[in-house]
């Protein structure tokens, strides 16, 4: 018996081939149990058993390793630590905390390092919120600990247990100690305590799913106006190399309205992740004030970093984002990027020797995708109050050289709702986002097109309907123009021809890096939209007028439109009326002219 009271299986290598490791003797052992490998006691985990031999999974560098040394198996599945010190925190793939690992090593990590997740002497304030002789059920909310100035953590009855609580206390306590005990049907007596284990590979239980009925507002234009996501939907970013990806997830992870963030780094650049360990703590939430990391987890699997901690650190950053799901958060999963998940997929499948699918790929990447991204959706929570939570996943793809046709990519479409399709042409051209308008669709627009209109404006599904419109006349009177030149056009497609240009420079083009242009309310959005919109209604009214296209095009209040995103969200209505009133004036001024 080993110290955790279970039966320990223990074999020996008979093969290595980079991150896979081949054990025989494993008779006793089961699918997906975590081993421990050699005298280092590498982190492995079993992916195939045939008869006594278990094909093992490691998730630290393996050079070195050779037949005869010992593995053990622990007899539990990879699972995560679910408990308070989980936010501000920074994991890798297989939910190490990094900050921890560099205090006991330094900052290159060596191999067989073993920490808990979860700080085991940290005491937590925990303020019960049932007392004694009240009937508790899986999911039922017994206490609160207030994590960080943002977020209070719900600690929850674990999944099956229900009962009478028995005992329950207040005060400050580690992850570990007992903080209630449950009386259950049987007679037994469990204890609780605040950190819950969870194995990676199962997604959380809920009550039931609900269909999404409200947008998750980003701030970005492009995706709230035109390719909007529900809270509880599930995105694709895909774009090849420099078209602003990770850009994109960023600014999602910084300013879309979830209550978490779950940021997972899967096998980026370092510097990258780089970027977010840096900038995260500076950002002020605009809804709070504090810093952003004081609702954000980040897990960091850097390409450097073993191969096949890749494949774990996405089930690591789902099952955490569940937990906060299940407390009746809004929570926000960014995966940067699913492709290089689906690498080391690649990389394990063809060291098991499988049958190789499309590219190399495993036959089974498609599903195991759809597994992902099914895990997100808005469900009514287990416990007996009935609450709602969330959980939105957005993944980015990097398919190479941008082509969308390759497995991964393709395997994406079929399961996500929305599609914002970056290209590089407009990466070059420096228009960014790049999310190209033609290509990118979303199937929540016409639920979210519904909460807009009642919530902000009746007249916002036409403005959106005659901007999609008036890009896609732009596309198609660029080969006219090319051909013949821009003076061929009638006045009214010339018209058309500037509303576009408007459309594209002043609204859909965004900077991250202005304290103002980087976030824009769905209010600002609407009056940004009507605004340009508005040119463009005006000026055919003036040229069936009879006013010139030239005079319509030279109009002062232009430059006024154009400098409008730039207005910072307490100023937006009162510029916004003035720039309209100008408007108004200097193209009826232009009429009165004509008619006289």
């Amino acid at each position: 018996m080993s110290k955790e009271g279970i039966n320990v299986s223990q074999g020996t290598i008979v093969k290595v081939s980079g991150p896979l490791v081949i054990a025989e003797g494993m008779r006793d052992a089961n699918m997906f149990d975590v081993v421990r490998v050699s005298e280092h006691r590498l982190i492995g985990e079993i992916i195939e058993m045939h008869g006594d031999r278990a094909s093992i999974q490691v998730y630290e560098e393996t050079a070195g390793l050779g037949p005869g040394e010992p593995v053990v198996s622990t007899g539990a599945p990879l699972s995560v630590e679910l408990g308070p010190g989980l936010i501000e925190n920074i994991f890798d793939g297989i939910q190490r905390p990094l900050v921890k690992m560099r205090e006991m090593v330094g900052s290159n990590i060596t191999r067989g390092i073993d920490v808990t997740a979860l700080d085991r002497s940290k005491k937590w304030d925990f303020q019960p919120t049932v007392k004694k002789g009240d009937k508790v059920t899986a999911g039922d909310v017994i206490g609160k600990v207030q994590e960080t100035s943002i977020v209070e953590h719900r600690i929850m009855v674990p999944y099956g247990v229900q009962g009478t609580i028995e005992e329950i206390k207040s005060g400050s306590f580690t992850v570990e100690e007992t903080v209630a005990k449950v009386r259950t049907e049987n007679n037994e007596l469990v204890d609780i305590c605040m950190m819950q284990k969870w194995p990676v590979r199962i997604g959380r239980p809920y009550r039931e799913k609900l269909p999404p009925n409200a947008p998750l507002v980003t701030g970005q234009r492009v995706i709230d106006t035109l390719f909007p996501l529900a809270k509880g939907g599930v995105a694709a970013v895909p774009g090849p190399f420099g078209s602003g990806k990770t850009v994109v997830q960023h600014q999602l992870a910084k300013w879309a309205d979830a209550d978490i963030v779950v940021y997972i780094g899967c096998g980026e650049r370092g510097n990258e992740m780089t970027d977010v360990l840096k900038e995260f703590p500076e950002l002020k939430d605009p809804k709070t004030g504090e810093s952003l990391m004081k609702r954000t987890v980040l897990i960091a699997n850097t390409s450097d970093m073993p191969v096949a901690a890749r494949e774990a650190s996405i089930y690591t950053g789902m099952t955490i984002a569940e937990y906060f799901r299940d407390m009746g958060y809004s929570v926000a999963l960014m995966a940067d990027s699913t492709s290089r998940w689906a690498e080391a997929l690649r990389e394990m499948s063809g060291r098991l020797e499988e049958m190789p699918g499309e590219e190399g790929y495993p036959a089974y990447l498609g599903s195991r995708l759809a597994q992902f991204y099914e895990r997100a959706g808005r469900v009514v929570c287990l416990g007996s109050d009935g609450r709602e939570g969330a959980l939105t996943a957005i993944g980015a793809v990097s398919p190479p050289g941008g082509d969308l046709s390759e497995p991964v990519t393709q395997a994406t479409l079929r399961i996500i709702k929305v599609f914002w399709g970056l290209d590089s042409s407009l990466a070059y051209r420096r228009h960014f986002p790049a999310i190209n308008w033609l290509q990118s669709y979303s199937l929540y627009l016409d639920i979210i097109g519904k909460w807009i209109s009642e919530n902000i404006s009746r007249d916002w599904e036409t403005l959106r309907s005659d901007t999609m419109r008036i890009l896609q006349e732009e596309a198609e009177l660029e080969e006219i123009v090319r051909l013949v030149g821009v003076d061929a056009l009638s006045p009214s497609d010339r018209l058309t021809l500037e509303a576009a240009k408007s459309i594209r420079e002043d609204y859909l083009h965004q900077n991250a890096f202005h304290e103002v242009d980087t976030y824009t309310s769905l209010n600002k959005q609407y009056r940004m939209l009507k605004l340009i919109l508005g040119f463009y209604y005006s000026g055919k009214k003036a040229l069936e007028a009879g006013v010139s296209i030239k005079e319509l095009f030279e109009l002062p209040v232009r430059e006024k439109i154009g400098r409008a995103k730039y207005t910072p969200e307490d100023q937006v209505n009162s510029h916004f009326n003035e720039i309209e009133k100008e408007l108004n004036e200097q193209i009826e001024a232009l009429i009165a002219k004509e008619v006289q």
